[in-house]
């Protein structure tokens, strides 16, 4: 009689073990480094693959307590040297991310593992650490890199750097560097699209000379970055730290050298309204090829910002979709209030400007108080193509919000196609 016939079950094919080879490494690579070696107590079999895997990751669910957080020395260093002993051919990614270390072990062995022919993503986030961690000379031999990602380290370029000719993503946070370095590693990384630069510890002008370059995120002290060669750079996200302009020419400088600008982002969450405002109606040359507008953390209220705002705006006349998310004061407090004449000139100062290309806008958490009614209605009459508008409110009262609601609704609209979408909790 056969097996099944008898009540016995028949062992299950094992198909995860007849997956495509790259399947596996790919499945493989997306785990934890601990559910890694968990897999290799398989079997033989299992266990070559899984020392093989082209993609490593450390980091901290490693550590099994919170305890062993605190002696990094006593977890970490055995785990690297039991993977480094272990792992066989070639690999091609390495994240290491212990930055909830409470101290910063030393991570010069696993540098100096690296196999610098082959390697193309590394990912290293450190711990805080006093002196900072320095790279080894020896890092800057990895040739193929495609990828790399850097926090809380310090960089000095060795005189043999040649640079990294393929890289093609490069992400700086908390990392220290001097300008001179800064400027020769950007212009040594000939294929560099994406660059995302974050708390540089560095208090002197940089220049960024990479031709290829199409996404750009920042975040520290504006005046010190200037693009200097971008001619691709579609893609901008500010979030400045600080913006202390001294005279017109200060912030036209910040788009000046974009010429193939189509979205741009700023945050305004840390901004120091303090600054001299000398904000012009419009930009002496206009944003032709911006397309996407966000802004966030932005106080309507807040003279500056709203002039900003109001600017950009103005100087985009190809907008495909702008979206505003306000910041409101929870008491009212504002740096410069904004006037009432400057208010009541706003519909005036869009009277020459249609936005052809207008399909989406969107306003979240705003106070709908007379400024953004006024921007509301400026777009409305404006957009003959919009689409649709949603408008999300802080919270109001009913009544208010159903007497805004309805004045709204009033407003003279270029389409007959729009959508006005009021969301309310």
């Amino acid at each position: 009689m056969p097996p099944d016939e008898q009540g016995l079950s028949l062992p299950s094919p094992d198909r995860l073990s007849n997956l495509n080879i790259y399947l596996i490494d790919d499945i493989l690579s997306r785990l934890s480094f601990r559910d890694v070696v968990r897999v290799s107590t398989l079997s033989n079999d299992w266990q070559y693959i899984c020392w093989r895997i082209p993609h490593v990751k450390f980091d901290q669910t490693v550590w099994k307590t919170p305890e062993d957080l605190t002696s990094p020395t006593i977890g970490f260093i055995p785990i690297i040297e039991s993977f480094l002993r272990f792992h066989r051919g070639i690999i091609l990614k390495v994240t290491l991310n212990i930055t909830s270390l409470i101290v910063c072990p030393d991570v010069d062995r696993l540098i100096f593992s690296l196999d610098t022919d082959h390697l193309q993503h590394f990912v290293l986030k450190l711990p805080f650490p006093y002196p900072p961690y320095r790279l080894p000379n020896f890092f800057f031999n990895c040739s193929a890199l495609r990828h790399l990602y850097l926090k809380e380290c310090e960089i000095q370029l060795p005189c043999f750097f040649k640079g990294f000719n393929k890289l093609i993503r490069l992400i700086l946070k908390s990392v220290m560097l001097s300008s001179d370095t800064f400027e020769s590693l950007i212009s040594n990384c000939p294929l560099l699209e994406d660059l995302v630069l974050k708390d540089i510890d560095n208090l002197y002008p940089m220049s960024i000379n990479a031709p290829k370059l199409r996404s750009f995120v920042f975040r520290g002290d504006i005046q010190l970055i200037y693009l200097e060669n971008v001619p691709v750079l579609s893609n901008v996200l500010y979030a400045p730290r600080e913006l202390v302009l001294q005279d017109e020419d200060d912030f036209v400088n910040i788009f000046s050298s974009i010429p193939a600008l189509e979205c741009f982002s700023w945050d305004f969450f840390e901004v120091d309204n303090g600054s001299t405002k000398v904000i012009p109606t419009r930009l002496p040359s206009a944003l032709n090829c911006v397309k996407r507008l966000f802004m966030s953390w932005i106080t309507l209220g807040e003279f500056l910002e709203l002039s900003f705002s109001l600017c950009i705006i103005r100087s985009s006349p190809n907008l495909e979709e702008i979206e505003i998310k306000e910041c409101i004061l929870s008491d009212g407090d504002y740096f410069e209030y904004v006037p009432q004449e400057f208010v009541d000139e706003i519909p005036a100062s869009f009277s020459d400007i249609t936005f052809n290309h207008l399909r989406t806008v969107k306003f979240y958490d705003v106070l709908l108080e007379e400024v953004e009614m006024q921007l509301i209605k400026v777009l409305l009459a404006k957009s003959p193509a919009l689409v649709k508008m949603v408008i999300k409110p802080r919270q109001m009262e009913t009544n208010k919000s159903l007497n805004v609601l309805a004045e709204i609704t009033k407003f003279q609209r270029a389409s007959s196609k729009v959508e006005v979408v009021y969301l309310v909790d």
